[in-house]
């Protein structure tokens, strides 16, 4: 009985599904174009869409993942075409990874270069877009390090992985900055009514301000200011 059933499996339907050998050029540039832009892809969302993974390792689980998937799912699609799939990705990781071993070019154009985001208590503004981060989920990364304020920062470096590298000023070099805490900069003023150090919301540039109209931000032309902190940070 089971004899009878394996004998009469259509086996060029279980191994090529629908299609046959003439269609085999068109899976491997099929999959050598969806490869290209799964990386492209990965590269515009930014590294946080791609943090604790590299975009390599991220492609292949993606593609390999595909590949299994389909002959699963749909008869239509068949077992060889997915193993020329896991073969032309296989090959791809490897041709690139050698690439990026021997050229620092290649390996900085799609893996990206480190990127700094602070320096000495103020956004670098434009890596800070660049990056499209946003403000409160580095606001909350920067509290689970205990900063409360971007005057204890003396760096803070984006990596390639998408992990935040922070350089901490030491404690006698702790300046004025932008506070960071809950609901720290809900309250922004453009008219000081007590003479001080003001950090500007958008940007954290942080000057000492006379009472009067506070004026634009002299790095990044804001008007929104709020009072800056100084606090000595908790290790």
């Amino acid at each position: 009985m089971i004899l009878s059933t394996v004998l009469n499996i259509e086996w060029k339907s279980l191994l090529f599904g629908s299609e046959d050998w003439s269609f085999l050029p068109e899976i491997i540039l099929r999959t050598v174009i969806m490869f290209l832009t799964i990386i492209i892809g990965l590269r515009l969302l930014g590294k946080r869409g791609v943090k604790q993974l590299s975009i390599f390792e991220l492609v292949v689980i993606i593609g390999l993942g595909s590949a299994a998937g389909d002959p699963m799912f749909y008869k239509e699609v068949g077992i060889i075409s997915s193993v020329v799939v896991f073969m032309v990705i296989i090959f791809l990781y490897s041709a690139i990874t050698k690439l990026i071993g021997s050229s620092k070019k290649f390996e900085n154009l799609l893996e990206g270069k480190p990127i700094c985001l602070i320096e000495n208590g103020v956004f670098t503004i434009e890596n800070f877009r660049k990056e499209n981060l946003g403000s409160d989920e580095f606001f909350a990364e920067l509290r689970l390090r205990s900063v409360s304020h971007l005057g204890q920062i003396e760096f803070a470096i984006e990596e390639v992985s998408g992990e935040i590298s922070i350089f901490f000023q030491t404690d006698e070099n702790v300046k004025y900055g932008l506070p960071i805490m809950l609901d720290s900069l809900k309250n922004p003023v453009t008219y000081i009514e007590q003479s001080g150090y003001y950090s500007c919301t958008f940007c954290g540039f942080t000057e000492e301000k006379n009472v009067g109209e506070a004026g634009k931000c002299l790095h990044c032309n804001h008007k929104n200011w709020v009072k800056a902190s100084n606090k000595k940070r908790l290790a």
